[in-house]
């Protein structure tokens, strides 16, 4: 998964509209990461086409999105993976210094 699909995921703990995530991402990453339109889009319309969102609600200009429990599985997936890399990395950053 990649960092921006990630923190997309990470963002739709309640659902979110495109500019709500994008502020929430940049928010929870401290503001390293900042996702251009084109970014988050072409990713919400492909988590969309895999079944990891979906469209909770589409107003007169804002589309929100949900995550569905497909994506759910994978963010617990991937939450579970990145713990152990962080683990593996506490470990052995001491063999480097």
């Amino acid at each position: 998964m990649t960092e921006t699909a990630f923190y997309i995921l990470l963002s739709l703990t309640k659902p979110r509209h495109g500019y709500g995530i994008i502020k929430h991402v940049e928010e929870i990453s401290n503001g390293r990461i900042r996702l251009g339109s084109g970014t988050i889009y072409g990713t919400l319309t492909k988590m969309q086409a895999d079944g990891v969102i979906t469209v909770f609600s589409d107003g007169e200009r804002k589309t929100v999105y949900e995550i569905t429990d497909h994506g759910k599985q994978l963010i617990l997936h991937e939450v579970t993976r990145v713990k152990e890399l962080h683990h593996n990395a506490i470990k052995y950053e001491g063999d480097f210094l």
